[in-house]
């Protein structure tokens, strides 16, 4: 049974040490294959393939929204955790990543909501200036600082759109929302981005 430790357990104490070699192997390995694995009883061993595949590229959604390493670890640890008590039920009628993306991104939307206030240009600013991920320009400051200022599903939205370019059909799996509303949510944010970036530079 996997502990709940968070996802450096995954990493450490339920696969062999972690290599360039089984890192490209979980890459290469296709998602029915890791499924297969998974039914024919190698449950974790199949978890671990699922995280090596997939971890990076949702930590990086996840840190776009939430602009913070620490917060977007935690986030990912409770996405992977949630996916782990789910994946004997998962139904496979999308995509194992869609669905992954779907845990994760609702997971970070659900940490955003539960933020009493939205962060202001300052703290936004202090984030960015400090953390080697952003390349400290003016022009990525501005946009970063106008981004957090969304609303959680506006920000979500767009950043899907916007970094990931995945489709209106794709999101609508992942957010649960119908494409009008999708398309209507990303132009709101967009205009407001727009707006702040005009604003700050007039």
């Amino acid at each position: 049974m996997l502990k709940e430790d968070g996802l450096l357990y995954v990493f450490i104490h339920t696969i062999k040490p972690l290599n360039v070699e089984a890192v490209k192997e979980s890459v290469a390995m296709e998602d029915n294959e890791i499924l297969q694995m998974y039914d024919n009883g190698n449950r974790e061993e199949a978890f671990s393939f699922i995280v090596r595949k997939y971890g990076e590229r949702l930590y990086w959604t996840i840190r776009r929204m939430v602009l913070v390493h620490a917060d977007a670890d935690d986030c990912l640890q409770n996405a992977f955790l949630k996916a782990w008590k789910s994946l004997s039920s998962f139904r496979r009628d999308s995509g194992l990543y869609t669905w992954l993306y779907r845990i994760a991104v609702n997971e970070t939307i659900t940490f955003l909501g539960r933020k009493k206030s939205l962060p202001d240009d300052g703290t936004v600013a202090d984030t960015l200036s400090g953390d080697s991920y952003f390349d400290g320009s003016a022009a990525q400051t501005l946009l970063q600082q106008a981004i957090a200022l969304l609303p959680p599903v506006q920000k979500a939205v767009f950043l899907l759109r916007y970094y990931e370019e995945m489709s209106y059909k794709d999101m609508e799996q992942v957010l649960g929302s119908t494409e009008g509303s999708l398309k209507a949510s990303y132009h709101h944010a967009y205009n407001k981005i727009v707006d702040y970036i005009k604003c700050k530079t007039n």
